[in-house]
């Protein structure tokens, strides 16, 4: 029975010095899992940090997105507008307004000082007819001096400054019950494209 403290050899030796005793193993397991559980800690909070950026990252992206929309819808409105003024007719309109006339054919100077065409001085074109607004009739003190005396043959005006023919009289050749048209452009504006 002596031989239960003495130390093994062989075999069992091999086999004892593998299998940790209770003591010592407690005490060296316990940096190990303290290892573990920082790496773990420190990778969940790097994995936190992570997708908190990204988050930050793609609500940026649509904040830029929406703005590219916005601007890229601002450019097109604008672009169309360019687009209509360019127009040749618009160009005209708009050269007329300015009091400018077509230039006709042109001369041109050579390098040598010689010039090649007829120069013409550029003319107004003759403006076409518009309908011109007709001046109503509006009474002078002479005029009613006269329609006192003439009686209801002359129209009497009225607070709208038309003239309207008193029952019985007969109508003026040229004169109209409507009102003269007003002046009114040859051609339309031009309408932008709304937003």
């Amino acid at each position: 029975m002596s031989r239960a403290g003495a130390p093994l050899k062989g075999r069992a030796g091999r086999l004892a010095r593998l299998m940790p005793s209770a003591s010592p193993s407690s005490a060296a397991r316990t940096p190990f899992v303290l290892l573990v559980v920082l790496l773990l800690g420190g990778g969940l909070i790097t994995l936190l940090l992570l997708n908190s950026a990204l988050n930050e990252g793609s609500f940026r992206l649509s904040e830029l997105k929406r703005d590219t929309t916005e601007l890229t819808d601002e450019q097109q409105a604008l672009q169309r507008d360019v687009d209509s003024y360019s127009q040749p007719g618009a160009l005209e309109r708009r050269a007329r307004e300015l009091g400018m006339v077509p230039g006709g054919s042109p001369a041109f100077l050579d390098p040598d000082g010689t010039v090649r065409g007829v120069p013409t001085k550029a003319t107004a074109p003759p403006p076409s007819p518009s309908p011109t607004p007709t001046p109503s009739p509006e009474p002078t003190p002479e005029d009613g001096a006269q329609a006192d005396e003439a009686g209801a043959g002359v129209p009497s005006p009225t607070p709208s400054g038309t003239a309207t023919p008193s029952p019985g009289a007969a109508a003026e050749p040229g004169s109209e019950d409507a009102p003269a048209p007003e002046n009114t452009p040859a051609t339309p504006p031009p309408t932008t494209p709304g937003r």
